[in-house]
Parts: C-alpha cells; sequence; structure tokens
C-alpha cells in the first residue's frame, strides 16, 4: 500500500508538471497546533484585516471543513514582475499602479483550474472514492502555513511564503483529501538577521517574525470602502491597489521575473491606468477594463478613491476640474471628501476661489465624514501662502 501510495505521489507531481504547477508538496492534515494562539492573539489586538475566514478553529483543524482528512496538497504557481511593454511616458499624463500579485486574469480562477485538473487526473488514477476540498486565499486554512508544511519554501519576516525559485512571487492553493502522502521535507527559515521588509514597510505593519498588523498594511488599505485614514494617503503614492514594498527590498526577489503562464500577462493600460478617466468611468467599462483582475474584487469605488489620493500624491494641478466636478456631482461622499483632500493638496498657494468653492460645497454637505474633509481642505488652503504676483 505504501508502494502505491508512492507511485501515486510520484505521478501526481508529474501530472503537476504538465498541465502547469510551478511547484507541489505534500503534508499531512494534522492540526495547525502552532497557529492557534497566534491567530487569537491577532484578532485580540487587533491585527486582522476581516477578509479573513472568520472561525479560528476550523483554520487549524481540518477535520472540522473536511470528513476524514488525510493529507493536504499544496501548489504554487509564479507570476511576473515585469511587463514587458509598460505604457509610454507622456508628459502631464499620470498614472496609477496596481500591485503585481493583481497582474493579468485573476489568481483565484487560475489556480482553481490548476487544481480542477490535478483532481480530475488524481481521480483517474485513485479512483471515484477518493474525496477532495480544494481552496485558495479564501478557503479556511491559511495557505503560507500550509504551503510552508509542505515544503514549497518558509515563511519570511513579511509573512509571505519565501521559495529558492521564485522568490515571494507566486500564488498558492491547497487541497485536503482522504488520500495518505508522505510529508515533504520543511525548508529551513531563510531570512537570518535580515531586516529589510520590515524596515521598508512605510507604516510598520511588518512586526518582524513573520506576523502582521493587517490593519496597517497598505495593500489593506487600498481595499476598504471608507474614507482612508489620512495617515496613509501620502504613502500610498500611486499604487491604487495593493503593495509590493516588502517584496521589491527582499533579497530572495532580487531578478526574479518569470512568464509561464500566459494569462498573468498584465495589460499595461489595466495595471497601470491612467488616472484621471478612472474618476468617470462607468460600471460597464469598469467591468471591461479591470473585472478580469483580483485587483476589482472590491470594485470601482475603492479604486476611484485611491485615484484622488493618488492625483493629490502627484499634486496634479491638471486634476483640479475633475476633482471639482467630484465634488459637485458625485452622489458618494467617500470621493467627495476625499477629493476634497486632493484639492488641498494640489493647490499651492493660498486660493479665494477655491476656498469659495468649498465653503459653498460644505453648506449643502450633509454627510460627516466628507464635511470634516472639506472643513479640513478649506483650513488648509486658508493656512498656505498667498501667490506672489
Amino acid at each position: 500500500m505504501v508502494e502505491e501510495a508512492t507511485s501515486l505521489k510520484e505521478k501526481i507531481i508529474e501530472e503537476s508538471k504538465r498541465i502547469g504547477i510551478d511547484k507541489i508538496g505534500f503534508t499531512t492534515a494534522d492540526p495547525f497546533d502552532d497557529l492557534e494562539e497566534k491567530l487569537e492573539k491577532q484578532q485580540e489586538l487587533g491585527h486582522h484585516s476581516g477578509f479573513e475566514h472568520k472561525v479560528i478553529k476550523e483554520r487549524i483543524y481540518p477535520e472540522l471543513i473536511f470528513k476524514s482528512p488525510r493529507s493536504i496538497i499544496s501548489i504554487a504557481l509564479a507570476y511576473p514582475t515585469k511587463m514587458d511593454a509598460p505604457p509610454p511616458r507622456v508628459k502631464g499624463e499620470r498614472r496609477g499602479e496596481f500591485a503585481r500579485a493583481s497582474w493579468g486574469t485573476d489568481y483565484h480562477d487560475i489556480l482553481r483550474d490548476k487544481m480542477n485538473q490535478l483532481i480530475a487526473y488524481i481521480r483517474r488514477e485513485a479512483g471515484e472514492t477518493v474525496t477532495y476540498k480544494p481552496m485558495v486565499d479564501t478557503g479556511e486554512l491559511v495557505d503560507v502555513v500550509v504551503a510552508q508544511r509542505a515544503g514549497l519554501g518558509f515563511i519570511g519576516r513579511n509573512g509571505l511564503l519565501i521559495t529558492e525559485e521564485f522568490g515571494s512571487y507566486v500564488y498558492l492553493a491547497e487541497i485536503i483529501t482522504n488520500l495518505d502522502f508522505s510529508s515533504d521535507t520543511l525548508v529551513p527559515f531563510g531570512c537570518g538577521d535580515c531586516t529589510r521588509c520590515v524596515d521598508a514597510c512605510p507604516t510598520g505593519a511588518l512586526l518582524g517574525d513573520g506576523r502582521i498588523n493587517a490593519k496597517q498594511c497598505l495593500s489593506y488599505q487600498t481595499q476598504t470602502k471608507g474614507m482612508m485614514e489620512e495617515q496613509f494617503r501620502r504613502k500610498m503614492g500611486h499604487v491604487i491597489y495593493g503593495c509590493d514594498i516588502c517584496q521589491i527590498v527582499c533579497p530572495y526577489n532580487k531578478g526574479k521575473n518569470v512568464h509561464f503562464h500566459p494569462e498573468m500577462e498584465p495589460d499595461p493600460e489595466s495595471v497601470m491606468p491612467k488616472l484621471k478617466p478612472l474618476l468617470t468611468i462607468s460600471n460597464r467599462d469598469f467591468k471591461e477594463q479591470f473585472g478580469h483582475m483580483s485587483g476589482s474584487w472590491r470594485g470601482k469605488k475603492p479604486l476611484q478613491r485611491n485615484a484622488i489620493i493618488a492625483l493629490g500624491n502627484y499634486r496634479d494641478k491638471s486634476a483640479l476640474p475633475d476633482l471639482f466636478r467630484c465634488i459637485e456631482e458625485d452622489i458618494r461622499p467617500v470621493i467627495r471628501g476625499t477629493a476634497a483632500w486632493s484639492i488641498a493638496k494640489i493647490v499651492s498657494a493660498r486660493d479665494e476661489l477655491v476656498i469659495e468653492f468649498l465653503e459653498e460645497a460644505l453648506t449643502k454637505e450633509e454627510d460627516k465624514e466628507a464635511y470634516y474633509e472639506i472643513q479640513q481642505a478649506i483650513e488648509t488652503i486658508k493656512s498656505k501662502k498667498e501667490e506672489k504676483r
């Protein structure tokens, strides 16, 4: 029986290569005991994002989410980090940017397709009595912890799985099954004394031991739907979805750039979109341009809000008419309030016409948060020195 299982494992590994899975590893379905205290502490401190699976016990014990689990198969797909043909630089044309993990077709769809192909193969080899539960990062288990235990790599100080071949530029998924497989060898922690990611994180979200204060992470902040806290706005720069900083500075990622999967290749106009057109994009055009990307999962409002922040960070004076229009015409308080903040960042000197416009907007504003933002913008512009004639 052991020989048969070993043989099946080898066959699965070969099939995984054939269908385009870049790394595969096997581990037991034993509980992830050492994770329980960490997850409870994370929740207690308010360091969780709220996007995670809510029931901690189900993230620890595979038997709570799957009948008779025996093994977990972990897979990784490597994604590209550089564009072959980025958009041309045009003077005065400001663009935003999506983090690399959101390039190309939504990775959830790509991983599900690979897992379904692998499961179909295992069914043909092992019979219909074998059961499976595939999941990507929306499932119960913690992908990086499963991948680490399955020998795909180690969890770095930035909380990401770091592989020898592809650094941390990998998507992860796993399949729980009632089949028995021998476990693969663990990869030892490889960060040593290096703290580059921790030092480079603009918001101090990385705690240095693989744990993250998710609410401080810029990637999380770009995905929220309400008003972004002011402390994060300048730090966001012009990246309107996600954050790559802790990956860019990692020595394991130096020179890593693979192009194995055509569906992961970025459309330059989608991953580096012009910011001003994004402010008035229709739902239909938004879906057509961004709907295939994982970065569109929260809808267009967070991305429009982020585009407004990016224009403020660029101090793009040509965007002022568009921002005035947002305050006058947009029915969403978040957009109106953020536009006021951006206007105050762009206006370089005290401008009575802008102050007058904002004061009039203030008399019509009924939303408390938007009211506060417009009020603050007025005070900021009033405090600026008058332009020298």
